[in-house]
């Protein structure tokens, strides 16, 4: 079965290229698009302190981060995870760059060359919702995701949350559900009738039904000011 990684970083700012490092990452694995129970999470240590800014976001202290692990300690961990796997991320640009420079550090390849592939839900939901707001809040109110219980940006959290967002996005099924060894049950056969061999009839509106349809043209004309199809 096709196996997916939903996953999410938080940083001590936006520019991994200017010095900012991943403080979050959250995982949470699906297999045949079923939550299977397990993830990954990881605080870090990112040997500096959060901007500001980023700090009003994910609400993680500096001290807090003082005693947690580096990358590059939990880097082959993470990487045995992910090997192989479709990895799902919402605006997929900013997290792999972060992790990209993080595995540069650390004297690694960047991502692309452990996953099977990277998928964007940004970017399926600007195509599915063009002229919108496609944040994952934004989301999860559009599908029916409830998010009630984020009030700030957590990884683990997010991945949970953007695991939900991608399932919707996709079609694929209505809910989510912890995988278990349990065997299928009512297996249903879709069988397929020939619509040929019956005789549709055709039921022609009556003079009553005609007549209620013409009052509803009659009230749409006058409420338009003359409707293009009464003057054809």
């Amino acid at each position: 079965m096709a196996r997916q990684i939903v996953l999410d970083t938080e940083t001590t700012g936006l520019s991994a290229e200017g010095g900012d490092r991943i403080i979050e990452i959250g995982c949470v694995e699906l297999v045949g698009r079923k939550l299977t129970g397990r993830n990954k999470h990881y605080y870090l240590n990112p040997g500096r302190d959060s901007h500001e800014d980023a700090l009003k976001v994910h609400g993680i202290s500096n001290e807090f981060l003082r005693d947690k692990p580096k990358f590059e300690a939990v880097a082959e961990e993470l990487l045995d995870y992910l090997t192989g796997a479709e990895v799902i991320i919402h605006n997929a640009a900013f997290d792999v760059g972060f992790l990209n420079k993080e595995l540069e550090l650390t004297g690694r390849p960047p991502l692309k060359r452990y996953v099977g592939s990277v998928t964007d839900t940004l970017v399926m939901a600007k195509e599915m919702f063009p002229g919108k707001r496609n944040s994952l809040d934004a989301l999860c109110d559009r599908l029916g995701v409830d998010n009630s219980g984020r009030t700030l940006h957590g990884a683990l959290l997010d991945a949970e949350l953007l695991a939900d967002v991608y399932i919707n996005l996709t079609r694929g099924q209505n809910a989510l559900m912890i995988d278990t060894d349990e065997p299928e049950v009512g297996h249903v056969e879709v069988v397929q009738v020939d619509l040929r061999q019956f005789t549709l009839p055709v039921i022609l509106a009556g003079e009553h039904e005609l007549e209620a349809h013409e009052k509803v043209l009659l009230q749409l004309d006058k409420s338009s000011g003359g409707a293009l199809w009464r003057k054809a």
